[in-house]
């Protein structure tokens, strides 16, 4: 007989969700996410900023209209620039992103931004950047990621076991391959900021699994005592244990986030955050998702695998 659960019951912890018992469900919705995520990787690719793959980028507030990306692209392409990316943000600035230009494109694209904005050349910012100091970024990004993924492998096996250790990287990669994903997916753009918000989410990915793992832990030492129910059925009580301290913590991770977005990016005009906090909220989604959906059920299929819990 199935027993329903109510959101009192959820308040309470006293859920009884079979989270176990659709196990390979929610791997397989997770398999089909990451092959979508890589396949869209490998097509499309990502939409790095300048900061990654060198070029220069110029920035001009309009002082009497409000820009329009058309005009603007007509505007440059006698200039011989190549491939040009032209945004508009906060309504009225411009941005125009290309390969990186000589000085004397630049001195053109200056000239013609002032004019079309009217301003003074001055008053336009440039980013002009080189593709040696791209390669170091992504070279230092690349190994941040690395040390932070064997520091949690130590952390976790000597805080718990290896089985748990395993489960917590094979998740924590699901979080940045599915963000990387979303990002490759939509275009978004992936500026160094967002490699800053990839560690921060991995780190709140990994605090919702030592959540649920630590009361796993709890309660296996009463289960090899008692065993009055299977291994799985004592993964499934516990993540129903946690599930709304869970639940309560992503909640209140992710309002904050959201606000950045919507207030301090589209309202305030603050754009400079957009990059921090879009992969923040991919991030956070996903490290919600997967502690509950990727990690547990990992856990209790590597230790039938290894035969490493009874009564599987």
């Amino acid at each position: 007989m199935t027993i329903k659960s109510t959101f009192s019951d959820l308040y309470h912890e006293k859920t009884n969700y079979q989270f176990m018992s659709r196990k390979w469900r929610w791997l397989l919705i997770s398999s089909i996410l990451i092959a979508v995520s890589v396949g869209s990787f490998i097509a499309n690719g990502l939409n790095t900023s300048i900061e990654f793959k060198g070029g220069t980028s110029f920035e001009a507030t309009l002082a009497e209209k409000q820009p329009d990306v058309g005009q603007v692209r007509d505007l440059l392409a006698n200039n011989n620039l190549g491939e040009l990316k032209i945004q508009t943000l906060n309504n009225d600035t411009i941005k125009v992103t290309a390969k990186r230009l000589s000085q004397d494109q630049q001195a053109g694209v200056l000239k013609e931004l002032s004019e079309y904005a009217s301003v003074d050349q001055t008053d336009i910012s440039i980013s002009d950047v080189g593709p040696s100091w791209g390669k170091r970024v992504t070279k230092q990004s690349t190994q941040a990621l690395v040390v932070f993924f064997l520091l949690v492998a130590l952390y976790m096996i000597f805080r718990f076991e290896w089985a748990m250790s395993l489960a917590a990287i094979l998740s924590m990669l699901h979080d940045v391959i599915i963000t990387v994903g979303i990002y490759s997916l939509l275009k978004f753009n992936v500026a160094p900021a967002t490699v800053v918000a990839f560690l921060t989410i991995l780190g709140f990915s990994l605090y919702d699994t030592v959540v649920v793992f630590d009361k796993i832990r709890d309660n296996t030492k009463i289960w090899k005592k008692l065993k009055q129910a299977s291994y799985s059925d004592m993964v499934n009580t516990s993540l129903n244990e946690v599930l709304a301290r869970s639940i309560n913590t992503s909640i209140v991770a992710v309002l904050p986030v959201l606000s950045l977005i919507f207030v301090g990016t589209y309202l305030l005009g603050a754009t400079a955050l957009l990059d921090f906090s879009l992969a923040l909220a991919v991030g956070l989604a996903a490290g919600a998702y997967s502690s509950i959906f990727v990690a547990t059920p990992l856990v209790v299929v590597i230790k039938k695998w290894t035969n490493k819990a009874d009564n599987m």
